[in-house]
């Protein structure tokens, strides 16, 4: 099988399926679903517990929102900007009987008020970390945490980096507390 030379295969990321798929400037990240295991490992690096508010951003099929409730007890809001994927996430939210405590938002990261959010959780790559960055800063409350998985926050300490080993997969998860970022 023979290579595609480096420009055609950059052209074939800008077709017009890719680009509906991935491509618009509010996605910041394709669905990569985080393997259950790393999820309950961020809600714990994440100290969530009940009376938390949880948002994940980028929520996928809401298995970070809903393993927030039904193991820790806490609230979850999970934010998806894929239609299809936010429907599915909250007819399985309903099926699991979970609409009180958890709840899906249809649109962009970018956009959606953090206020509430006493912990955030997120997959994106660092540069969609530092888009998400000045909301980050403009929403959350001092002593809130957010939860990166794999990607750091640049300019931003963090409080705690946890190294989880899965078989041959390595995962980080960078913990931040707002307030203690400097």
């Amino acid at each position: 099988m023979r290579a595609l030379p480096l420009g055609l295969l950059l052209l074939s990321f800008a077709s017009p399926a890719t680009a509906q798929k991935f491509g618009t400037a509010e996605n910041l990240a394709p669905y990569i679903p985080t393997p259950q295991y790393l999820v309950e490992k961020m809600l714990e690096a994440g100290h969530v517990k009940a009376g938390d508010v949880v948002y994940d951003l980028g929520s996928g099929d809401g298995r970070i929102v809903i393993t927030a409730a039904q193991k820790f007890g806490a609230r979850g809001v999970g934010v998806e900007i894929q239609p299809d994927l936010c429907r599915k996430a909250t007819e399985l939210i309903k099926s699991l009987g979970l609409e009180d405590r958890v709840s899906m938002v249809e649109g962009s990261a970018l956009h959606v008020d953090l206020t509430p959010a006493t912990v955030v959780t997120m997959f994106f790559l660092t540069s969609s970390n530092e888009r998400m960055k000045p909301n980050l800063e403009k929403y959350l409350k001092p002593g809130a945490r957010v939860v990166s998985n794999q990607f750091p926050i640049t300019g931003w300490k963090s409080t705690e980096v946890v190294h989880v080993k899965a078989g041959s997969m390595n995962h980080t998860i960078y913990v931040y507390e707002i307030g203690r970022t400097r």
